[in-house]
């Protein structure tokens, strides 16, 4: 037959193909096994958080999450949403907000509700096919938390069920355990959060024949920025780079971003924060204060990183469970006059992004593609070998997790319309404006990215990420980038068109385009 050689040349073939597909584990009797997903789910966590990041502050340290990282990919970011509610609902629907039919905001906020036969949650079909289904931590769409539908296990805290104790992220939060009557539990909720998934964790080694999904969502690091008490000395003498365009000027920038103010020079000519904006937080805080409290909010959520390691590995589920690791957002901390979220840039919005199986997905790698929020289901089914429960707008990026060097054409949507979902976006004259950032649309295709703002004659923008991380010169603004411009613009309305928007026609034309 074969010679000795040539059969041990075979054999390195064999196992090279199943490395690269990634093959599944078995269970005893020889069966592929399911994998299990732990989802960690962080909020208004910048990529500048994560010290493996380029670009991370230089004085953070997330030891934990790097070596989650070096033991799988670390993406370029993720662009999951501009706020805390629409990116939660983009990832349990597979839907941009624009889709995500029924959701509303109103009463007092954050009091949402959305019809669960019209907005359908993923989780339930997981449940369908087999899964136990868990959610910890914070919730942000609608007052149905879904037990019994959605989750078989549930510790949440139901800020739309519970607006009074909505602002409590470091505090006594009313936690619902599996439905039942909400009580209040001491303890820092981040470290609260950690220990219920460790338990979660540790309770699924006695059902081997269920694989599990457990979507566990950390309140921090949002403000009011209170570290656990461990850390509140840590990162001594912090000092803060000014962002260049803080105080202004934001040449090329629309007039809504020339017109933010919510910082003025301090005594020292530091910047400090006015107090407009949010009731959360601490008017008076500088730049530097606040940054080292988010960041020491950050530690906790890494030491809990640590912990869920720990315990897939101690229960034997390591290697079978994929971990995802990102935010809802970013936070802006001065960049572009922001302080926090809601803006198109990389720095108000760009999450990081890590994947990792030990023995499935390949360590240590990083891949250039940025991925939106809406492609976490469709990746989730196709990783775990499941269809979709219905159209997604979202792309299965189970490819990249094989080869995150590939070549990959497909290019980034993302869209903010305020607290407005569904069919209450057609209407672009009935835009709900937060916090002075109107509606808008933004793209990305490899390095080049594009924005359009929804309002009448207002400019595009354009951006080469490489040459220009920090989006400070808007090429759209150049005729020597016209081309460009026009293939982006393009590129997003078709975009937009391929994901059913409704105000897709309804766009007013830039007033780049007219020149």
């Amino acid at each position: 037959m074969f010679s000795p050689l040539l059969r041990t040349s075979l054999a390195f073939v064999v196992l090279a193909m199943l490395a690269s597909t990634g093959a599944a584990s078995t269970d005893d009797s020889g069966k592929k096994k399911k994998p299990n997903i732990l989802f960690i789910y962080t909020d208004d966590q910048s990529f500048r958080t994560v010290s493996s990041y380029p670009g991370a502050y230089p004085f953070a340290k997330t030891p934990n999450i790097d070596k989650l990282a070096k033991k799988g990919i670390r993406f370029v970011g993720a662009y999951n949403g501009s706020w805390c509610a629409p990116s939660r609902a983009s990832v349990l629907t597979g839907l941009h907000p624009f889709g995500v039919k029924s959701m509303t905001f109103k009463g007092q906020y954050p009091s949402s509700s959305y019809d669960p036969l019209l907005c359908r949650y993923w989780p339930s079909w997981f449940r369908r096919l087999g899964y136990f289904t868990g959610q910890i931590g914070k919730w942000h769409t609608g007052a149905d938390a879904g037990f019994g539908r959605d989750w078989d296990y549930q510790a949440v805290w139901n800020r739309p069920a519970h607006p009074a104790n909505a602002p409590n992220y470091y505090k006594k939060q009313l936690i619902s355990f599996n439905g039942g009557k909400p009580k209040e539990v001491d303890g820092y909720p981040t470290d609260n959060y950690t220990n219920w998934a460790v338990d979660f964790i540790q309770g699924r080694t006695r059902d081997k024949e269920k694989p599990w999904f457990l979507w566990l969502c950390y309140g921090a690091t949002h403000g009011p920025f209170t570290p656990a008490e461990r850390h509140k000395n840590a990162y001594p003498n912090v000092k803060v780079d000014v962002p260049l365009d803080l105080f202004g000027p934001r040449e090329g920038k629309p007039a809504y971003v020339q017109g933010l103010n919510v910082w003025k020079k301090g005594k020292d000519g530091q910047p400090v924060y006015t107090g407009k904006g949010d009731y959360q937080d601490k008017e008076g805080m500088t730049l530097a204060e606040g940054v080292r409290m988010y960041n020491q909010c950050a530690m906790a959520i890494d030491e809990g990183v640590a912990r869920l390691l720990q315990a897939l590995e101690e229960s034997g589920q390591l290697e079978n469970t994929l971990v995802i690791f990102t935010s809802d957002q970013g936070y802006s901390w001065g960049y572009h006059g922001f302080r926090h979220k809601l803006g198109p840039y990389d720095d108000t919005i760009r999450a990081p992004l890590i994947f990792s199986m030990p023995g499935t997905i390949p360590q240590d790698k990083t891949c250039p593609v940025p991925v939106s929020g809406v492609d976490f289901a469709p990746t989730i089914f196709g990783f775990t070998g499941h269809d979709l429960p219905w159209k997604m707008h979202g792309r299965d990026i189970t490819p990249l997790l094989k080869d995150p060097s590939r070549r990959w054409t497909d290019p980034m949507l993302i869209t903010h319309t305020g607290r407005s979902f569904g069919d209450d976006t057609h209407d672009l004259s009935k835009m709900d404006i937060i916090e002075g950032v109107p509606w808008w649309v933004a793209s990305r295709d490899g390095k080049t990215k594009y924005i359009r703002t929804l309002v009448k004659d207002e400019i595009e923008e354009l951006y080469d990420l490489d040459r220009d991380p920090d989006e400070l010169t808007n090429l759209a603004l150049q005729p020597a980038h016209r081309a460009t411009l026009e293939r982006m613009r393009a590129l997003t309305v078709t975009e937009l068109r391929r994901c059913d928007a409704g105000f897709v026609d309804r766009m007013p034309t830039p007033k780049t385009a007219k020149r």
